[in-house]
C-alpha cells in the first residue's frame, strides 16, 4: 500500500503516561531467585535492552479512561470540537472487551455522535499508525474533515504473570522469551489529524506511505490467552528477540527502499525519523541498516519502555515539546511491527 496525500494535516498529539515508574532493578529484585537458580548477574535486563525504568497504570486502571485524557488533551490546542470529529479509531494492542469497541466508551467520553465512524483498529505495534492512513484516507476523499485515532498501552498485568512463571521455575528459554515482556511500559495518546480547514494551528503535512509485510514470521512474537484450567485463560507473551530483529530489519530495509521512490527523497534528505521505540539493540540495527544517522533518531525507551503502539506517537509528541521537531523539516515515522508488518509515514513538520 503506497498513498499520497494533499490535503491532510497532523494537527496536534495528546498524551498520557503511565504513574507508577518501575525501573530495571526492581524487576531484578523480583526475579533474585531466577536469576540465581539460571545464574544471571545483576544488571543484565538494562545492559540487554537500554531501558532504565518503565511506566505502568495503577491496577484497575481503564485503558479508556487514559485514551480519553489523551484525545482531551490534543483537542484543547486546536479549534477542533467534538461535533467536528469525523472518525474515533482506537488501534491499541490492549482494549477493554472483546465487544463493543474501546473506541466506543473514548468517543462517548467526548461527546462524539451522528454520522462518525467509531471502530477499533489491531495490527500490534502499528494499530495507530494503521489508524492514521485510515483517517487520512477519509480526509483525502472528503467524507471528513477530522478525525482520531487514540491508544492506551498497559504492561503491568503481562508482566506479573510473566514475573510469577518465572519464579515458579521458569527455566533459560522461558526467560529468554519473557524479556521483550520486561521492556514494556504503559501510556496513551491521541493523534489529531485534519484537513487543514479548522482556524488556528494547521499542523504537520501527511505526504505517504508505504507498508510492506511478512507475514511468513507471524508466530515469532505473540500476546493473547491460553488455556489455563477447564474454561479459564491466561494471558501469555512469547518473543523471539533474535529472529525478530533479524527478520525485522530485512523488511525495514526493503520498505525503506520503496518509502524513499515513492516519496521521492533520499536518505539524506531526511531531516529526522521517529522509530518504534523497543530498546538499543533495535534502534542500533534498524539505523544502521537504513543508513541513518543516530543524531537524526530521537528515543523515549530508557524511561519509558515499549508502550506498543503509543511508542512511536508518544516519542513524536515529547521531541516536538522539546523543540527537536521543527518547522519544515522533513520527518519519517518508522514503524516495525510483529506480524511482520513494516509501515514507514513521511511527513513535512
Amino acid at each position: 500500500m503506497m498513498p499520497k496525500y494533499q490535503r491532510v494535516f497532523l494537527t496536534s498529539l495528546g498524551y498520557e503516561l503511565g504513574p507508577v515508574v518501575v525501573t530495571s532493578a526492581e524487576l531484578e529484585d523480583r526475579l533474585a531467585p531466577v536469576y540465581a537458580r539460571l545464574n544471571l548477574q545483576a544488571g543484565q535486563l538494562e545492559a540487554w535492552t537500554g531501558i532504565a525504568e518503565r511506566r505502568w497504570w495503577q491496577p484497575g486502571f481503564q485503558l479508556s479512561a487514559g485514551a480519553l485524557a489523551a484525545a482531551r488533551k490534543s483537542l484543547r490546542k486546536t479549534t477542533v470540537t467534538p461535533a467536528d470529529i469525523g472518525m474515533v479509531i482506537y488501534g491499541g494492542v490492549c482494549r477493554e472487551n472483546f465487544e463493543p469497541a474501546t473506541a466506543c466508551a473514548v468517543a462517548d467520553g467526548l461527546g462524539v455522535r451522528g454520522g462518525a465512524f467509531v471502530y477499533d483498529l489491531s495490527n500490534a505495534c502499528l494499530g495507530v499508525l494503521n489508524g492514521m492512513l485510515e483517517v487520512a484516507n477519509r480526509i483525502e476523499l472528503g467524507q471528513i474533515r477530522a478525525g482520531l485515532v487514540v491508544s492506551c498501552e498497559t504492561a503491568r498485568e503481562i508482566n506479573e504473570i510473566a514475573l510469577q512463571r518465572l519464579i515458579e521455575g521458569g527455566d533459560m528459554a522461558e526467560f529468554s522469551q519473557a524479556i521483550a515482556t520486561f521492556t514494556g511500559g504503559s501510556g496513551a495518546v491521541a493523534v489529531l489529524l485534519t484537513d487543514g480547514s479548522f482556524g488556528g494551528l494547521t499542523g504537520h503535512r501527511l505526504l505517504g506511505a508505504v507498508s510492506e509485510v511478512a507475514p511468513e514470521h507471524h508466530r515469532l512474537c505473540r500476546w493473547g490467552l491460553q488455556p489455563s484450567g477447564e474454561f479459564q485463560q491466561k494471558q501469555f507473551m512469547a518473543t523471539d528477540s533474535v529472529a525478530v530483529l533479524k527478520n525485522g530489519v530485512h523488511l525495514g530495509q526493503r520498505t525503506w527502499e520503496l518509502f524513499q521512490a515513492h516519496l521521492g527523497w533520499r536518505a539524506a534528505d531526511v531531516d529526522r525519523v521517529v522509530c518504534h521505540q523497543v530498546g538499543h539493540g533495535h534502534q542500533d540495527a534498524i539505523l544502521k541498516s537504513l543508513q541513518v544517522p543516530k543524531e537524526k533518531d530521537y528515543t523515549t525507551y530508557r524511561f519509558l519502555g515499549n508502550m506498543g503502539t503509543a511508542a512511536l506517537p508518544v516519542t513524536a509528541a515529547i521531541a516536538h515539546e522539546r523543540g527537536v521537531l521543527k518547522p519544515a523539516q522533513r520527518l519519517a515515522f518508522l514503524g516495525i511491527g510483529s506480524g511482520l508488518t513494516c509501515l514507514m509515514l513521511g511527513l513535512e513538520w
